[in-house]
């Protein structure tokens, strides 16, 4: 069948890219699953959902990801772990052999699109694929242009996503045949052997993490509701913690499930899909995005499906314990049509604690929240990797160090000018475990959580009677409506009073040893914000 082609007013030949290639320029969900189902890429699911595999790679790669540091990023990136250098050379070569490549493509894919909701601050982003399922990802999980905007549309930077290339070490200047390539001179991201989609998205979100602080705008690695009163929410957290979960909350309209900025004017949604953990999915607990499941014009990655009955087994994790979903903003009912709202009220970190020492919820001064926003802590609980046989503390600076290109207090300063500016409250709210770590105690009841998440949000845990916890100083409600008085004191639930307290002070050294990175980049507020500092300052009120 042949497909209608959609030629961009600006093309490729204008950006010096050649190719004999039929190109499919903006294709739609129908037209891009028609492709992928004929070409082998993927099967549909009993009720619709488009099912592929992504093969050796089932999450990032993210020793694999460079920036080209030259005179635009050697003083502007912070280098080290996160951000690894590739020296020009090496990226000019890359180029080369990643446009020789394209080249020989008998068939493109390329989709013209948004990075970011407010007009005011988005990015153009052109992404050329040569798998129809990866344009149809990347068309869904960022923002369609309208068919004017579509008609004058020039790119800012340009995606090619070649999975099939194989990079070489020694002439490329990377790790292995698998490389993501980032110049923000050539204006121009190379990814290339791995077909694990997500690889564009979190592109296109370190992308706007690193030109969003220049205009004053906060980007974050977070959620985002708005309440019945027009009250935003932003909710930060790692993988795992609850950040789709916790804002995919029917009485309150979504804007977002990951990325977002926070304008003078607005929180503002990156992107126009939400992309969600599919494994071990609950009908009872995610109604919302369970449902999206059953619906044409959602991308499953790594999900079991049955060969004969096309059904799907979300329970299942022996393609990936990363399973994952993307599909339009709009599948969840109560999306906002805008993608936008007003300014945070509320501003609530997650973390899922592995240790069960942290409390449900705590109230954060601005100095403890930009303190904790640095640090970005969750923990690894026992038996998710091979040799962790105990809970593991995990720190990402900003709740998403992999996709910072800036020093940490960049972020930080950022966050805590925007939450004086709007007195907003925040909150730290504990998903993990309670009476006794992993393996010991249980997981903290979701009941329970969104019991305690929806007093805070509506004000009402403000009037409640808060304790000071002795080991990390933050404010704890003692008795909140609806939740058992005896989750709120995470001590009362152990059986072995002692263990919890050397635990605890663990985990407060931990977090010392961690923060000791930021102390010459924060003011003297931030510093004694941390847990000892706080615990002695509790100990001698006493």
């Amino acid at each position: 069948m042949m497909l209608t082609t959609r030629m961009a007013r600006h093309d490729l030949s204008a950006q010096g890219i050649e190719t004999q290639a039929k190109l499919h320029w903006n294709l739609g969900a129908a037209a891009l699953v028609e492709q992928a189902v004929s070409r082998g890429e993927g099967r549909l699911a009993k009720d619709g959902p488009l099912v592929v595999e992504t093969g050796r790679h089932t999450g990032r790669s993210a020793q694999d990801k460079f920036t080209v540091r030259d005179a635009a990023t050697a003083d502007t990136i912070w280098w080290g772990k996160s951000n690894k250098p590739m020296e020009p050379e090496a990226f000019a070569a890359l180029k080369a052999d990643f446009l020789a490549e394209v080249a020989k493509q008998d068939t493109l894919f390329v989709q013209d699109l948004y990075g970011g909701s407010q007009a005011d601050h988005r990015v153009n982003v052109r992404v050329i694929n040569t798998l129809a399922w990866h344009s149809m990802f990347i068309r869904t999980m960022l923002v369609r242009p309208d068919a004017h905007e579509l008609a004058n549309f020039v790119p800012d930077f340009t995606i090619i996503d070649l999975p099939g290339f194989r990079a070489d070490p020694s002439r490329h200047g990377c790790r292995s045949e698998t490389v993501i390539a980032v110049s923000i001179t050539d204006r121009m991201i190379l990814i290339g052997g791995t077909r694990y989609a997500g690889e564009m998205k979190k592109s296109v979100f370190g992308l706007l993490n690193y030109l969003l602080p220049e205009k004053g705008v906060m980007p974050m690695h977070c959620s985002a509701n708005i309440g019945p009163k027009g009250d935003t929410a932003v909710f930060f957290g790692l993988s795992g913690t609850g950040k789709t979960t916790l804002s995919a909350d029917a009485s309150r309209t979504l804007i977002g499930d990951d990325e977002h900025g926070w304008s003078d004017t607005n929180v503002f949604n990156f992107e126009g899909g939400c992309y969600a953990k599919m494994i071990r999915l609950s009908a009872e607990a995610e109604p919302e995005i369970f449902a999206t499941t059953k619906r044409f014009g959602t991308v499953l990655e790594n999900v079991v499906m049955d060969d004969d009955t096309r059904e799907l087994d979300l329970d299942d994790n022996s393609l990936a314990e990363n399973s994952r979903g993307a599909y339009p903003i709009d599948f969840i009912p109560n999306a906002s049509a805008d993608n936008l709202g007003p300014v945070p009220r509320n501003i609530v970190m997650l973390t899922a604690d592995a240790f069960g020492v942290l409390p449900p919820i705590a109230r954060l001064t601005p100095e403890q929240a930009m303190y904790h926003f640095l640090s970005g802590y969750t923990a690894k609980v026992a038996g998710t990797e091979i040799g962790v046989t105990e809970p593991e503390a995990t720190f990402s600076t900003c709740f998403g160090a992999p996709f910072m290109p800036r020093h940490p207090s960049v972020y930080g300063n950022l966050l805590k000018e925007r939450i004086a500016r709007g007195n907003v409250d925040c909150w730290l709210v504990n998903t993990g475990w309670t009476g006794g770590k992993h393996g010991v105690g249980s997981r903290m009841p979701i009941r329970a959580t969104r019991a305690l998440l929806n007093a805070a949000l509506d004000g009402s845990l403000n009037d409640a009677e808060f304790r000071i916890d002795p080991y990390f100083g933050f404010a704890v409600p003692v008795s909140v409506p609806g939740v058992d008085d005896a989750i709120l004191d995470p001590r009362s639930t152990w059986t072995d009073k002692a263990e919890y307290d050397a635990t605890a002070a663990r985990l407060v050294d931990l977090f010392v040893e961690n923060f000791a990175q930021f102390e010459d980049h924060v003011e003297e507020g931030v510093r004694q914000a941390a847990p000892q500092r706080m615990a002695e300052a509790a100990e001698q009120a006493v």
